[in-house]
């Protein structure tokens, strides 16, 4: 029994690096998945706005940012599922680490395996954020009537 507690309290202490992480991916699940949701009320508006409006230019201009707001939507969708994909590699990853310690045999190659996927899967989510993040932007300057003063020009 006193063999026991050593292992498994450092068998804990392996796997609380993961849990932080897994914390990590959570919290950024729950920014893209705010995001998401503030792009389709956006769309919903710019769609209702296209409508009403009279006047062709901004008709278009309505056009353009809905199409920039749908590529943005399938931006953090993705960013979301590599997001979920990579938590639970993390999730493989502590379960592994507790079986391989309770069946006593050797699961290193697995557990580094799915732990460089894991991460792999979050760089693509970061990298997909940075796209919707490039898109929201872009989408501003769609949308933006008031343009901010050239240097050369008198405000």
């Amino acid at each position: 029994m006193d063999t026991l507690i050593p292992s498994l309290s450092q068998l804990i202490e392996f796997s609380v690096a993961p849990v932080f992480l897994l914390t990590g991916i959570a919290g950024f699940l729950g920014v893209m998945s705010g995001r998401l949701g503030r792009i389709s009320d956006r769309v919903r508006i710019a769609e209702r706005q296209i409508e009403t409006l009279a006047d062709p230019q901004l008709v278009e201009r309505s056009k353009q940012e809905i199409i920039v707001l749908w590529s943005r939507v399938r931006a953090a969708n993705w960013a979301i599922g590599f997001c979920v994909a990579s938590g639970l590699m993390i999730c493989l990853v502590i379960g592994l680490l507790f079986a391989g310690s309770l069946l006593v045999i050797d699961l290193k190659m697995p557990i580094i395996i799915l732990f460089v996927l894991a991460m792999l899967l979050l760089i693509c989510a970061l990298l997909l954020f940075l796209v919707e993040v490039r898109l929201a932007t872009h989408s501003i300057n769609i949308v933006r009537t008031v343009h901010k003063p050239r240097r050369d020009r008198p405000a």
